[in-house]
């Protein structure tokens, strides 16, 4: 279930974080973080991503309610949504990159799945 790590923050706080975090993901594509924090930005980018699906006003004040700048909800709903128009879901990959250095804290980068070209769906076949 989303959104039940607390990740040893105050709600306030952790909230901020993920908010600031699926805003950067939108505006850049992919983010390195630590696993447990992809696992809840990657949940919460999903369910905008889904959201924006559908271009609507009401989605579109749901989803400026969540992100944090105008010009990653544009290229939202203009050219990240429509890219998954025809998928149900997995819209984002995480991959293990292995121990940070500092701590060993595993780490992870999160990244938009890129719609596969058609030479590439051939090939699979």
């Amino acid at each position: 279930m989303p959104g039940t790590r607390k990740l040893g923050r105050t709600t306030a706080h952790r909230t901020a974080m993920l908010r600031g975090m699926v805003t950067f993901l939108f505006q850049n594509g992919k983010i390195e973080t630590t696993v447990t924090r992809a696992k809840e930005v990657s949940s919460m980018a999903e369910k905008m991503i889904t959201l924006a699906k559908t271009n609507s006003l009401h989605n579109k004040r749901m989803v400026m309610s969540f992100v944090t700048d105008e010009t990653a909800v544009k290229k939202l709903f203009d050219e990240i949504a429509p890219e998954y128009a025809d998928r149900n879901g997995g819209y984002t990959r995480i991959t293990k990159i292995g121990p940070r250095r500092g701590d060993a804290a595993e780490m992870a980068i999160i990244e938009l799945i890129k719609k596969e070209s058609e030479e590439q769906q051939d090939a699979k076949k």
